[in-house]
């Protein structure tokens, strides 16, 4: 049996609430009846209020891969111009699915460990257009959980906007949105996609996707095929409270209970929550004597990629975390080996990350590098209580009115 006190800080699936994890026990309801279609009213209206958007939320019984795959299939047709801007791994998944249902898919690359600029994309798009390829859509990734970099999502859509007006923002925010402040209708983003897994503190086996009016109209016109994922079958389900295919009905109760927990702390709170777990982490990691990966400036306040020494033999090392109780992740893609990953997006707690640190500034120890002893625990403290501070004083903003499903009309502080 897993080791239940273990800490897991890997950047999904993340620890779960115990109220969510009791919530996974409940008994099973009808998919197609009463009880379910209320359970859908509450959730649909809270998800429009973690989105920040007025318009459609869709859930899909899949994994944030499918959410993507969702993505693409409903509003691209075969042959269709399409700028993918990748910064990491999954920016790279995002662009190979398009690419494998026949959109004409061009790749704008950035240096891993870094975030996309709104010249280049600007620049990109206007290339795209001088060929006459001008993009039906633009694919761009919220944060990279592969190299730790968060990009900025809002100028590179007022750029798309300014320079390719008719594209569609097709957006994978599957590790940020719910941890770190984002704006759906603000931004003019069309479809964003986030997983059950990650910020939501709930288990894997939910994608769920806004779509705005301009979305839907593109799904009119979209001839790439799809059966399980199309989303207007989904929408028209929601209508009347269920689902087209059979939901994952325990983890669709355990997000309704999730929600109800991130709207008690308030988002706002939890912005700073993880904005100081995410400093207390680079802070402490730093202190430890590890090279970050990501730049500073666009650096992840949901993971954080950190170097591997030369001299440090990273499976050996991490076997001894795992003995310890501490689970971090390696590397992907072409970093497989050279870094590791810390998750703090979730249920995590400043407290929590104090107490990795320390699991590793033992494992370092027992390694014979040289470590000062409670050091990071203290830079990394210091470094929380700035980011919370900071967040906590930007974290208001205006009011967003949306409609639930059940007719209702919902305010967004």
């Amino acid at each position: 049996m897993a080791n239940l006190e273990a800490h897991l800080r890997v950047p999904g699936p993340t620890p779960l609430p115990d109220p969510v994890r009791e919530a996974g026990a409940w008994q099973m309801v009808n998919h197609r009846g009463p009880e379910f279609a209320a359970l859908m009213a509450r959730v649909v209206p809270a998800l429009r209020r973690g989105f920040r958007t007025a318009g459609d939320v869709v859930l899909v019984g899949t994994s944030g891969t499918g959410g993507l795959e969702a993505a693409v299939v409903n509003h691209l047709s075969p042959g269709d111009p399409v700028l993918a801007v990748t910064t990491g791994a999954f920016g790279d998944r995002f662009a190979k699915i398009a690419s494998r249902y026949g959109a004409d898919v061009t790749l704008l690359e950035v240096e891993w460990g870094r975030a996309a600029e709104p010249e280049a994309v600007r620049g990109a798009l206007a290339a795209m257009q001088t060929a006459g390829r001008s993009p039906v859509a633009v694919l761009l990734t919220h944060n990279e959980t592969s190299t730790g970099v968060t990009n900025p999502i809002g100028p590179l859509a007022a750029v798309v906007r300014a320079t390719a007006p008719a594209a569609l923002l097709l957006v994978d925010a599957i590790s940020g949105l719910g941890a770190v402040p984002f704006d759906t209708d603000g931004w003019g983003l069309d479809v964003v996609i986030t997983g059950s897994q990650k910020s939501w503190m709930v288990p894997p086996g939910l994608a769920m996707l806004s779509v705005s009016p301009r979305a839907w109209a593109a799904a009119e016109r979209a001839t790439m095929p799809r059966f399980y994922f199309d989303l207007k079958a989904h929408r028209e389900a929601a209508e009347k409270g269920s689902t087209p295919w059979t939901p994952p009905v325990s983890v669709c109760f355990q997000l309704d209970v999730a929600l109800g927990l991130i709207e008690q702390e308030g988002y706002p709170a939890v912005f700073a929550r993880h904005a100081a777990c995410g400093a207390a982490t680079r802070a402490g990691l730093r202190s430890l004597g590890f090279d970050l990966f990501a730049d500073p400036a666009h650096a992840s306040d949901t993971v954080t990629a950190a170097r591997v020494p030369a001299d440090l033999d990273w499976k050996r090392f991490s076997a001894d975390l795992r003995a310890r109780g501490l689970t971090l992740a390696g590397g992907q893609g072409k970093l497989t080996g050279q870094v590791f990953r810390v998750g703090h997006l979730g249920y995590v707690t400043v407290h929590q990350i104090l107490a990795a640190l320390e699991i590793v500034e033992a494992a370092l120890a027992a390694a014979g590098r040289p470590v000062d002893r409670g050091a990071a625990l203290v830079a990394a403290s210091r470094a929380a209580d700035r980011a919370a501070a900071q967040v906590a004083e930007q974290a208001t903003g205006p009011t967003i009115e949306t409609t639930g499903a059940a007719g209702g009309t919902e305010v967004q502080a």
